[in-house]
């Protein structure tokens, strides 16, 4: 199987202690992974703040460099991507969902404006009718419509609406990979539960490859279909999701799952079962 994103050895430091320190904090530690570009699936980072997971998150979509180790996509190396036509390429495939959707758009700027210049810069489009049929196929997708954006700003909208036309955005090029970090920590917990569905319809549908990053156990057992559970730095435990979140081998994964979930595997299931039915239910209160 041909591979999507190879991570191989990757590791990132940081000098501590200002322009002449000698000592360096090594915020992702021998990092390697793989993603097979013909089964898409959603890949999760799971850590605390501190883990690595974020700074990960970066170093994929290329707004980092590796101090060690490579980062390929799709056979290239990430890091040696220069040409501003080779950076437009890439980040028309790989594409980020941000944490705070409320953050992501200007509140002095319209939001099909972003879909607009998503659609010139990556599709090439020009005429107005192709760039709003670009858009709404994208909004289509995440369950909103042109006419309920056009002309609207941030501040009118929720943030589970802002986060749905975030996606809708990173759709617009096609991309292969999807990087979301955080993408439901900052939206109404009734909102979660859409927003989580979303990821798996794009996975199932579009064939779009996830990359979700999360401190949240509950949501990463729902979603996930591999996982890695990072702690300063390191890789602690890594697998298929169900097993190493149901039942963990190493002792920092226990704690971290104990610390929200009982270590009972059944009982765990049934609480992470009970908490998504509680989040389904008021979604639809909300929705009625």
């Amino acid at each position: 199987m041909s591979a999507l994103l190879q991570l191989d050895h990757v590791g990132r430091s940081y000098p501590v202690g200002g322009f002449f320190a000698r000592r360096q904090l090594q915020a992702v530690k021998d990092l390697s992974f793989t993603l097979n570009a013909d089964r898409p699936e959603i890949f999760t980072i799971v850590g605390e703040s501190g883990s690595g997971k974020t700074t990960t998150a970066r170093m994929i979509l290329g707004n980092e460099v590796p101090t060690s180790g490579v980062i390929r996509f799709l056979g290239q190396d990430v890091a040696a991507i220069r040409s501003r036509k080779d950076r437009l390429a890439f980040m028309a495939k790989v594409q980020p969902i941000f944490q705070n959707p409320f953050e992501a758009f200007n509140p002095l700027t319209t939001l099909d404006f972003y879909l607009y210049s998503t659609a010139r810069r990556f599709l090439g489009l020009r005429t107005r009718a192709e760039i709003e049929a670009a858009a709404d196929k994208a909004l289509q997708h995440v369950g909103l419509s042109l006419v309920e954006v056009r002309g609207r700003y941030s501040h009118e909208l929720s943030g589970g609406q802002l986060q749905r036309i975030a996606v809708a955005r990173a759709l617009i090029p096609s991309p292969k990979l999807i990087v979301a970090d955080e993408p439901v920590s900052m939206v109404d917990a009734s909102l979660r539960m859409s927003i989580v569905n979303l990821f798996r319809t794009l996975r199932d549908d579009l064939g779009v490859t996830i990359i979700y990053i999360t401190h949240d156990l509950s949501t990463a057992y729902y979603i996930s279909d591999r996982v890695i559970i990072m702690h300063k730095g390191d890789v602690i435990e890594a697998g298929d999701a169900r097993a190493v979140l149901g039942n963990p081998s190493e002792d920092y994964s226990r704690a971290l799952r104990n610390a929200v979930l009982p270590p009972d595997p059944v009982a765990a299931r049934r609480i992470i079962e009970a908490r998504l039915e509680r989040r389904r239910a008021a979604l639809t209160e909300a929705g009625t």
